[in-house]
């Protein structure tokens, strides 16, 4: 991908784009993947860079959803298990089978939690990834040594999903690429155009050259989370809002805080959520809050009680204390979910998506989750081509693979890139500087930010370190440590002069201070 390039295609304000997307997260690349592989000229803008936002943010799983199961959201579940299994076939490459154990402390609680994982594994049917069991205490043991054992009696283990976020983002942009469509990050969309009445393209700036475009298209589509509304007023000031926004918070410990390679799934804490420890990129996430939030923000803030509670429930299920020196990094995202009248609990908020189509057909899909970004890519063309009037063509994503598909994986986190790992590896040969870490204590090389310039439309040391690579979300103090070296680094390849680079590193230091935990 070469951004300068796509710039190029905007100048003729005579051309006519047939799908236009708004919003390069899960959602918005799903659409514009699958608007693309249908045949459509597909153009997505994104205001900052792709997965800026909740879509890099989120417990790393490709899951139907146990709590949903629990809700009695048999139709979510099912097609979230279906949707699994595609993520698992079209992606291999960034997409694994984790083991879950359910640790059991009350008697009960293994007959009921057993036949729930069964029903998890009927709803999957033929794409179940492996069935589920009730483990002995030893087995249970064996699976996850660091669980708290006082009153423990055994476990129940099921299989789900985990994969990468912000790589699968940035493979979807890079398969949109091959089959002709259009990606522009640090593009936001500042107005809709309208003729008669209808949308008809929309007006975008570019932030780093600070052009002006006016983009015709025959239908925009507003995949933008929880910033729908906002796009939603720009189209009409009356609108009222849909989305209800709900932050959810993680931290990131030390490998040694759950040493094997399966997670702990809490189905139910002390205030009914659901809670993980997850095994990431040889560290530990913990998580998920679930807080109503009254306001949106691209940066959004960890609150003290969220990181108590996750603090506390960490203490409390592992028998290895975590201390505040242990938490390497902190994060949030926000759920953009769909408003329900007489709800302040957004716990009971569904999960399922919502598409919208207004006067003047903007047409805007609000709600869902990551597992089911392909489903929710294919309602939504089908609807905007219907709205647009485009010629008919079936959706393709259900086999279509993602970019570096394989099972042929390089050994270590270079298997994220899957096919182009080779490419990347034979990179480091060309200059021996690049082969050293890019942040000390983890596995990241120099060499990933030259292939993330040239190739995957990295702009800035955040781009490199949040999203690229994940060091920022698995150490924080580490990357601020490092984030002179690699602006400086990021300059040279992107041909800025040492002040650039040294204030793309003050941008990065200053953001990078609200993951560091300080509770």
């Amino acid at each position: 991908m070469n951004r300068q390039d796509f710039i190029a295609t905007l100048k003729d304000p005579s051309q006519e784009w047939d799908v236009l997307v708004i919003g390069g997260g899960a959602t918005g690349l799903g659409a514009a993947v699958d608007a693309a592989s249908r045949g459509y000229r597909t153009l997505l803008l994104e205001r900052e860079d792709f997965c800026k936002g909740t879509s890099s943010r989120s417990t790393k799983l490709v899951h139907g959803g146990v709590r949903y199961l629990q809700q009695g959201n048999i139709a979510l579940v099912r097609e979230a298990l279906h949707e699994r299994g595609l993520m698992y076939q079209n992606a291999p490459h960034l997409v694994h089978d984790l083991s879950f154990v359910i640790p059991i402390y009350s008697w009960w609680e293994g007959p009921f939690y057993g036949v729930g994982m069964k029903t998890y594994d009927m709803l999957a049917g033929k794409l179940n990834l492996a069935p589920s069991k009730v483990l002995s205490l030893e087995q249970t043991l064996k699976h996850i040594p660091t669980i708290a054992k006082k009153g423990l009696k055994r476990g129940v283990l099921y299989h789900d999903g985990q994969f990468d976020d912000a790589r699968f983002a940035v493979s979807l942009a890079l398969t949109l690429d091959a089959l002709g469509g259009t990606a522009i990050n640090y593009m936001p969309v500042t107005a809709l155009l309208k003729e008669n009445g209808r949308t008809c393209g929309v007006r975008a700036e570019d932030k780093e050259s600070g052009n002006i475009f006016e983009i015709r298209s025959r239908v925009v589509i507003n995949a933008t989370g929880v910033f729908s509304d906002g796009v939603r007023s720009m189209d009409d000031a009356s609108n009222t809002p849909v989305v209800a926004p709900s932050q959810g918070v993680h931290m990131v410990l030390p490998k040694r805080f759950l040493p094997g390679n399966s997670a702990i799934m809490i189905p139910s804490t002390s205030d009914g959520r659901v809670l993980f420890a997850i095994p990431w990129h040889g560290h530990v996430l913990v998580g998920t809050t679930d807080t109503p939030v009254q306001s949106t923000s691209l940066e959004p803030k960890p609150l003290d009680q969220e990181l108590g509670f996750l603090a506390s429930h960490a203490r409390k299920y592992l028998d290895l204390k975590p201390e505040p020196s242990d938490i390497l990094s902190v994060f949030a995202g926000l759920r953009p979910l769909v408003k329900a009248s007489g709800t302040k609990d957004t716990k009971t908020l569904s999960r399922e998506h919502t598409i919208l189509v207004s006067k003047s057909n903007l047409v805007s899909i609000i709600g869902g989750k990551w597992t089911t970004y392909r489903k929710m890519a294919e309602d939504v063309v089908s609807k905007a081509a219907s709205v647009a009037g485009l010629s008919e063509a079936p959706s393709k994503t259900k086999s279509l693979a993602i970019h570096g598909a394989t099972k042929d994986l390089e050994p270590g986190h270079y298997s994220v890139y899957g096919s182009d790992a080779a490419l990347l590896i034979a990179l480091a040969e060309e200059n021996p500087e690049w082969k050293v870490p890019l942040v000390p204590g983890l596995p990241y090389t120099q060499v990933e930010l030259i292939w993330a310039v040239r190739h995957e439309m990295a702009r800035t040391v955040e781009d490199v370190l949040a999203r690229r690579t994940r060091a920022l979300f698995l150490n924080a103090p580490a990357c601020i440590k490092s984030a002179p070296m690699v602006g400086k680094l990021l300059a040279q390849e992107l041909g800025h002069d040492e002040a650039w680079g040294r204030a793309s590193a003050d941008a990065f230091v200053k953001l990078a201070q609200g993951y560091c935990f300080d509770l």
